[in-house]
């Protein structure tokens, strides 16, 4: 029987040591702890938006539920079809296969803890982002990575609608 006790283990990430990386000129995603080091129970960053950012395009996941929690600012959600605002102290869970997305409110600046349960893999997913950034990757990496890292987009003329509003 092959038991992984790493979830029997706390983990602590000093502020000052996390990874953080910048996937966009407007956005800053700090790492805090991936399925690796809490035993598959979860994946937990820190999104920090800043005015204008685009956000997470709509997609969805297959295995696991995202929560939300709002730190500061105002963030903008898509739900299904959906638009929502949230403020700080607000929280969100979104289940599997549920489109969603999401970015500041216009005009605003928005602090997200965002956990994944149970755990994906995802930093690995994070740091293709910031390389697409950099031009070190291409847009394609990210296509063909979605059964990989469970990050399945799809188009929302809803959201679409949302983003010009800007």
């Amino acid at each position: 029987m092959n038991v992984n006790t790493t979830a029997h283990h706390p983990v602590l990430v000093r502020a000052a040591e996390a990874e953080v990386l910048q996937d966009g000129a407007t956005s800053l995603i700090t790492l805090l702890a991936d399925a690796d080091a809490t035993g598959g129970a979860l994946t937990a960053n820190r999104a920090t938006l800043k005015k204008g950012s685009p956000g997470a395009p709509a997609h969805f996941h297959t295995q696991a539920t995202e929560m939300f929690l709002v730190l500061g600012g105002k963030v903008r959600f898509l739900v299904r079809d959906e638009v929502l605002t949230l403020g700080p102290g607000d929280f969100l869970t979104v289940p599997p296969t549920v489109p969603h997305a999401f970015a500041p409110a216009p005009g605003e600046e928005g602090e997200l803890l965002v956990v994944f349960t149970p755990g994906l893999h995802r930093f690995d997913y994070y740091r293709l982002l910031e390389r697409v950034y950099r031009g070190e990757a291409s847009v394609q990496e990210i296509r063909e990575s979605s059964e990989r890292f469970d990050n399945h987009y799809v188009d929302s003329p809803v959201w679409r609608r949302a983003l010009e509003e800007r």
